[in-house]
């Protein structure tokens, strides 16, 4: 009797070490909740971006929806947790829509976000009702090489410690330089460079890595939910790239932006919120 005692106590630390664990490597989301539609949206921002990037997009739905505003851990000021992964973070907005209980929820993501929003919707299709992806591609790196093929080890060492070893001001200085050619609003501009500057690089850096070894081009075939798909205008003239891009997403509609960069939410708010409007009802 004592003997299958002390066997139950020592499952039961094991498995209260493996809940630790468990815990421990699942990245903490910072989520801010407001509206209170029965239908729920998930926000992801972009890269290095604060969940505020959505602020006025909120303003628009949260009248009939209740909005999930996420920003990841590392990003613009938000402490950083362990070795960001990408792919945790997928995990972690999935079961958060599952711990919430508000499957089926709208995803909408910018940038690294909306290739987020499509692995999500694709993995886990009971949890997303409608994907909303805003100015990403399902493989950044084949817009640059065609014959592009993922890693299967990625290696990240490299490009971390370009992001870590740069001085603070020449880091500002790139920003400045990168950051107008993707949001014409000068005010915005601002925001934008002060995110990316008080983001974690770190983190920055494993998370470009990872993203720019991403390949969706096969697994958006998987998203069963439909998917509004809002380009910025410089990509209209590469529409038939776009196409091969999105050729296996099945329930899509593209769009491009009459005015925005990068940031089309920003720069041309009004097409966008139609946009919007005219998906989701």
């Amino acid at each position: 009797m004592q003997k299958n005692k002390y066997k139950f106590l020592l499952l039961l630390l094991a498995f209260t070490l493996l809940i630790l664990n468990v815990f421990a490597q699942s990245p903490k989301l910072h989520a801010e909740v407001s509206g209170k539609g029965k239908q729920s949206i998930v926000l992801l921002p972009g890269f290095g971006c604060s969940g505020k990037v959505w602020e006025e997009t909120v303003q628009q739905l949260s009248s009939k929806y209740s909005c999930h505003v996420i920003t990841f851990p590392g990003f613009a000021g938000t402490p950083a947790l362990g070795e960001a992964n990408l792919k945790d973070w997928e995990t972690a907005v999935a079961d958060y829509i599952t711990t919430q209980k508000i499957s089926p929820a709208i995803i909408i993501g910018h940038s690294i976000g909306g290739g987020m929003a499509l692995s999500i919707a694709a993995d886990h299709p009971t949890l997303v009702k409608q994907v909303v992806v805003t100015d990403a591609v399902p493989c950044l790196a084949a817009m640059f090489n065609p014959a592009f093929t993922s890693k299967e080890n990625l290696n990240c060492t490299a490009m971390v410690g370009q992001f870590t070893a740069m001085p603070e001001a020449q880091f500002l200085k790139m920003q400045q330089q990168i950051i107008p050619t993707m949001v014409a609003d000068t005010a915005r501009q601002r925001t934008v460079i002060d995110w990316t500057i008080s983001s974690d690089r770190n983190t920055m850096g494993r998370i470009y890595c990872q993203f720019s070894n991403t390949d969706l081009r096969e697994k958006i075939a998987q998203v069963k939910c439909p998917s509004l798909v809002l380009l910025e205008v410089n990509f209209k003239d590469n529409d038939a790239i776009m196409q091969q891009q999105y050729a296996k997403l099945s329930n899509k509609t593209i769009a491009y932006s009459t005015k925005g960069l990068h940031f089309i939410m920003y720069d041309d708010k009004d097409w966008f919120f139609q946009q919007l409007a005219s998906f989701l009802q």
